[in-house]
């Protein structure tokens, strides 16, 4: 009598491992196509000049050259475009997630009247195209003396990135059991100790997500800096990609050799941060 083969739970029937692989090459085929512009992007930057401005392109450059990074370091303004960013870019960040982090919390831990009023007011504005709100925020600022000055700026992104960054930690705080905070305040800890020794260590996941999300849109932003600041000194790296720009033409190879550039710091806080953020956007959006 031969024992019977027990069924291994990867098995699948033929027409599933058909799909299965239709959906691996679909996928394939995707993140191929969402990658290339990166890759066109880097593989420019290593380009020799005269390849980059041929008709005939190929998709490995004949020779591998550092002088477009050489060029774009050069470039006037260099180190004051990323002392702007990294002042606008870290304030606006820090400022956000410390709002936005007291704001879930009285959100998410008491009941007032137009609670979720407020809720819905935050989801829409986050729906609003920034381009909407340009004259709007130019005029305030312009009347407040806010234009040219970083904290215009900072002000701006603090703002935009509040809504998500509040409806996203709020997930987190409902999400975490009253009775370890009325716990730890029966044991002695006053409401905000409870909150420092229980409730924000929770919250990581949720500031990781919510910082990252932050970060890239205040690295990346170009049209609210471009339009508030117009001192050469002051401006933002994404701004200074447009000096690259004259009267005698585009310097491509430096241009994309600086791009390459500013991409790297988000894409290694990125790197650094990955599985709390998927951790996040997961989480958060368990109760709400």
């Amino acid at each position: 009598m031969s024992a019977s083969t027990p069924t291994h739970p990867q098995d699948l029937r033929p027409d599933r491992k058909k799909t299965k692989l239709g959906y691996n090459v679909l996928g394939l085929v995707i993140a191929v196509v969402m990658a290339f512009p990166v890759y066109w992007l880097i593989i420019s930057a290593l380009r020799p000049n005269h390849e980059i401005r041929s008709y005939d392109q190929t998709l490995w450059p004949s020779s591998i050259t550092f002088d477009n990074f050489a060029r774009a370091v050069k470039q006037p303004n260099f180190a004051t475009a990323i002392q702007s960013s990294l002042i606008i870019s870290i304030t606006a960040v820090v400022g956000g997630m410390i709002i936005a982090t007291l704001a879930a919390l009285a959100v998410g831990r008491f009941r007032f009247t137009g609670r979720r009023a407020l809720l819905m007011v935050l989801i829409l504005v986050q729906m609003l195209p920034p381009t909407a709100m340009l004259i709007p925020i130019y005029a305030q600022l312009n009347a407040m003396g806010g234009l040219n000055e970083y904290w215009g700026v900072i002000v701006v992104y603090l703002v935009s990135t509040l809504p998500f960054a509040t409806v996203m930690i709020r997930g987190f705080v409902v999400n975490i059991p009253v009775e370890l905070e009325e716990s730890a305040m029966v044991d002695g800890c006053t409401r905000m100790g409870a909150f420092r020794r229980i409730i924000f260590p929770l919250l990581a996941p949720g500031l990781a997500a919510s910082s990252i999300f932050a970060l890239v849109n205040a690295w990346n932003e170009y049209l609210f800096a471009y339009i508030l600041m117009n001192d050469d000194s002051k401006y933002t790296l994404n701004v200074w990609l447009m000096t690259f720009t004259t009267e005698r033409g585009t310097d491509y190879g430096a241009l994309m050799a600086a791009s390459t550039m500013i991409a790297l710091p988000v894409v290694v806080f990125f790197m650094f941060i990955q599985k709390k953020m998927a951790t996040g956007l997961t989480s958060g959006a368990v109760k709400g």
